[in-house]
């Protein structure tokens, strides 16, 4: 019964999903679409290697809200026709015109990402705040990864493969390959090495 039950909810889901798997399918970003869909498979759905694409889309949007924000970004204006069918998450905000393919976004709640532009495979957690300020808006590099709590701010770089620490505000550019901490963030790691540098 149980068994049954379930199939009856994932078949329920199907169908209300009809309308996105036609955006996906016919949309003109459907290789950015497909670049998110693989990265989020490796991350939430490696154990089921059997998937379909389809199978892996369906279980995304049903499960993880944040994925549809995503999905939304990538669709662009045409997402107002479909949105009511499976609402985004209400406390995440993606206002970036550029956004490269594999974006990862972990829980996403009260996360604002006002970014010039976001390179690919980054990974951005909850409670960041991506955003402006006189300088104008940041932009981060490929493999960018911004911990919980963290606050960008600015006209500045975020060089490929930096780590932002958790709780850490960032408001000057930040080398590759490093990681930075703290209250004014400073750079902790270099190239897998520990050190203590200001920015």
């Amino acid at each position: 019964m149980k068994i049954l039950l379930k199939r009856i909810l994932f078949a329920a889901n199907v169908i209300r999903l009809l309308p996105h798997l036609a955006l996906w399918r016919f949309g003109p970003n459907r290789p950015l679409v497909e670049a998110d869909l693989e990265r989020w498979r490796e991350i939430h759905l490696k154990s089921r290697p059997e998937l379909s694409r389809a199978g892996v889309f369906l279980r995304l949007m049903i499960k993880h809200p944040e994925y549809r924000n995503l999905f939304y970004h990538r669709v662009g204006s045409l997402h107002r026709l479909v949105r009511f069918l499976c609402p985004p998450l209400s406390t995440l905000y993606l206002p970036v015109s550029k956004i490269g393919p594999g974006l990862y976004i972990q829980h996403g709640f009260s996360t604002i990402v006002w970014a010039r532009e976001i390179g690919a495979n980054c990974w951005i957690n909850q409670q960041v705040t991506i955003g402006s300020s006189t300088t104008g808006c940041p932009r981060l590099g490929d493999n960018v990864i911004v911990h919980a709590g963290a606050k960008v701010l600015g006209g500045i770089t975020i060089g490929d493969g930096a780590v932002i620490g958790a709780n850490a505000v960032v408001v000057k550019d930040v080398p590759p390959n490093v990681t930075v901490v703290g209250v004014p963030a400073y750079i902790v790691k270099r190239d897998g090495k520990k050190v203590r540098e200001p920015l």
